[in-house]
């Protein structure tokens, strides 16, 4: 008689806490590759006897499984477990059940599988399917390609499912909560189909599911299958401001609902996506896959069109940038995502972390892909290693050159070597600071080892020699300012040594292409806030002892994130009689009711001041960028957060503009304590109101969490908070 089987157990608890799976739940299992796990069958009549039952064990994954492809594996029950392949091992055996261990390799294809079990007694042959589970990278294991050594580092960049993305510009870093949410209920399977839908599994499917068990083949897929500029992909972009049609990028906050829409709506792309938007949701797929992810930012980042390493920027004479001229851009921020491997395809020293870049911007091999590109790599110049590197080394080193368009032609006005690539940065692992990765990128900036490397990476580019741009380090800046009144809300101050000495930190830097006659710089009085008078002061300064008139254009333009212009709502020109060393500097104050109306969602404005003196007609341009911040949101947690008893919270917040504000909309969200996102129509604020809003959560995880809040209406967009707190058992 055989034994037969009357149910398997897969301990599905035990197995999910030991594979750092069991934030998932317990009804179904996940496991990680090349670590063991457990499960018990039972028998009907008698329990499994050695030496008289044989025992083969088969697990399949696709739709076509096939040995030779590793979708599928036929292995006996043996004494031991053998990690360099499937394998299983008796680990106790009952008189009515055995408790089996499993162990698949570290090079296993991930995915859902099929666990069947063949029992042989005799002439009598029996199958029986156990059930299914789930294969995930694992980075706890030292022969996994993802392993990662440092455990708050797992903890982090594995484990944890809320973040931040940093936002705003280098001078003003604004830190956005994020609910990444990577171990919902629905995430790995949303995961996986976003694996089905790629078009190189269309094209081929049974050699993409045999390249699955790669993280580099796979990282490279869910960066293309982010954007749905080729395919169905997740997220359709979008930069015009006209939103009508969908969800405007700031209003999210959180990755499921976007997920979760995705697959529900038979995988057509959601609408919207910007940069910030596309590498929070990879950062949630490639978490829940068991790729380490984390998400970065990069300050004034470069988005290079001809592979030059040169940003070409273009200004009328009034100041304004041109959009028409400007294939090259510079965005105040841009965000990708890193995720942590070992590189076998490249030489040694090149693992750790890559970047990958799901926002569609220039294509790849034909598709809208970026990398994944070593960081190392980038930082040595070593752009020639796959992939993309030469267009991640711009986007945190290209030299920025800046234009003005004349009747007579284009005139350069300065090469600035240093602008772009600043504060990179990212949620420091296991605290929710901000760390600063720039010296991972690059060498410090103005340093005989930065050039090297730019010089390298240009020879890389250009086989047999290039000229390199001309990258003369002294500084200059900008300057203002004369004895008489000017139009448009500029009143300026007396010449001389004021005693004002603006901050090296707080100017824009200009690279002289010429020895400087002339001193331009802007600052910031005070730091606004949306609805506030912007004060901004401009400094003038003739450096040398021959007196001089300047001419003076300034501007002011709404800018959105990516580096393109929009609207020009102000203007103003002028003379100023310069003293031979003097200095003068004047105010420049913009009301709410200036340039309110024409903002785009990131509250962005560039001032711009052209200068041109008559002695040698030399000419500065000097930008300033200013982020107006929004107000604070208080939330408070009004009881102890315990898992499935309900809690009061409240929240609140005071409008920023002084004007009635309509439809003001709250979107509420946090994994582990709200299962569905939660919106509440706020109606009309009356202008100042200070609005309070109370709402329950009824957390289901236990914990360190994280509630999310976006705050958005139609005078202003993207006002955040978040709350972290402790769940209860």
């Amino acid at each position: 008689m055989t034994a037969e089987i009357s149910f398997s157990d897969f301990q599905i608890k035990r197995n999910n806490t030991a594979h750092h799976t069991n934030e998932t739940g317990d009804r179904r299992l996940f496991v990680r590759r090349g670590q063991p796990f457990f499960i018990t069958v039972h028998f009907k009549t008698r329990g499994f006897q050695l030496g008289q039952d044989n025992v083969i064990f088969l697990v399949e994954t696709g739709p076509w499984p096939d040995e030779s492809a590793g979708t599928k594996a036929v292995f006996p029950l043996s004494k031991a477990l053998n990690k360099t392949m499937w394998s299983s091992a008796l680990q106790n055996n009952g008189s009515n059940s055995m408790v089996l261990s499993i162990l698949s390799p570290r090079t296993a294809i991930i995915g859902q599988y099929q666990l069947k079990m063949q029992i042989s007694s005799g002439t009598k042959t029996t199958n029986y399917n156990l059930g299914t589970f789930m294969l995930l990278f694992n980075p706890w294991c030292a022969d996994d390609d993802v392993f990662m050594g440092n455990e708050t580092d797992r903890q982090e960049y594995v484990m944890n499912d809320y973040g931040f993305v940093y936002q705003g510009n280098h001078n003003w870093i604004s830190p956005c909560p994020w609910n990444f949410g990577q171990f919902e209920d629905d995430i790995v399977d949303i995961s996986l189909k976003i694996l089905d839908k790629n078009l190189n599994y269309i094209q081929d499917a049974f050699k993409d599911l045999a390249c699955r068990n790669n993280p580099v083949y796979i990282s490279r897929v869910i960066c293309a299958m982010i954007n749905s500029n080729d395919d169905n992909g997740v997220l359709q972009g979008n930069w015009s401001g006209d939103y009508k049609t969908g969800v405007c990028p700031s209003a999210w906050n959180g990755s499921v609902r976007i997920l979760r829409q995705w697959y529900k709506s038979d995988c057509q792309p959601v609408k919207y996506g910007q940069c910030w938007v596309f590498a929070a949701v990879m950062c949630t797929v490639m978490r829940s896959l068991g790729i380490p992810t984390r998400v970065v930012t990069n300050f004034d980042s470069a988005h290079d069109t001809n592979q030059n390493l040169l940003i070409d920027e273009y200004y009328d004479t009034t100041g304004k940038k041109l959009s028409k001229e400007n294939k090259d851009s510079i965005w105040n921020f841009h965000v990708w995502c890193e995720c942590w491997m070992a590189r076998r395809d490249l030489p040694p020293g090149y693992g750790g972390w890559q970047v990958l870049d799901p926002t569609p911007q220039e294509t790849s091999n034909g598709i809208y892909v970026c990398g994944p590109a070593s960081v190392k790599a980038i930082r040595e110049g070593e752009i020639h290693l796959n992939y993309d590197a030469p267009f991640v080394f711009a986007m945190v080193n290209a030299d920025s050159v800046s234009w003005v368009v004349t009747k007579k032609g284009n005139e350069k006005y300065h090469c600035d070597p240093h602008l772009i690539g600043n504060q990179i940065s990212t949620k420091r692992a296991g605290s929710d600071e901000r760390e600063d990765v720039t010296h991972q990128y690059k060498y410090e900036e103005e340093t005989a080892e930065e050039r090297k490397v730019f010089e390298k990476a240009l020879s890389r580019l250009h086989k047999g020699g290039a000229m390199i741009p001309n990258s003369d380090t002294n500084e200059s800046g900008h300057m203002n300012g004369a004895n008489r009144p000017l139009s448009n809300g500029i009143t300026p101050s007396p010449g001389g040594s004021s005693g004002y000495t603006p901050r090296n930190e707080d100017s824009n830097l200009n690279r002289p292409l010429r020895e400087a006659l002339l001193l331009l710089k802007f600052k910031l009085t005070e730091s606004p806030q949306l609805g506030d008078t912007i004060n901004l002061v401009l400094l003038a300064g003739n450096l040398i002892s021959t007196a001089k008139t300047l001419k003076l254009c300034l501007s002011a333009q709404a800018m959105k994130h990516d580096g393109k212009p929009a609207q020009q709502f102000w203007k103003d020109s002028m003379y100023i009689e310069m003293g031979p060393l003097e200095e003068k500097w004047i105010l420049v104050k913009i009301p709410y009711a200036k340039y309110g109306p024409f903002l785009e969602d990131n509250h962005l404005i560039r001032f711009i001041a052209v200068g041109e003196q008559n002695i040698t007609w030399e000419k500065v341009l000097v930008e300033k960028d200013v982020n107006l911040a929004l107000p604070a949101v208080d939330i408070n947690f009004l009881g102890p957060a315990v898992v499935d008893k309900p809690c009061k919270a409240e929240l609140s917040f005071s409008s920023p503009i002084n004007e009635e504000i309509s439809d003001c909309q709250v979107l509420i969200q946090g994994s582990g304590l709200l299962k569905n996102q939660v919106k509440l129509n706020m109606g009309t604020l009356k202008p100042g109101q200070k609005a309070v809003v109370s709402f329950e959560v009824v957390p289901y995880k236990v914990g360190y969490k994280q509630l999310q809040v976006n705050i958005s209406s139609d005078r202003f967009k993207g006002l955040k908070g978040f709350k972290s707190v402790v769940v209860k058992p």
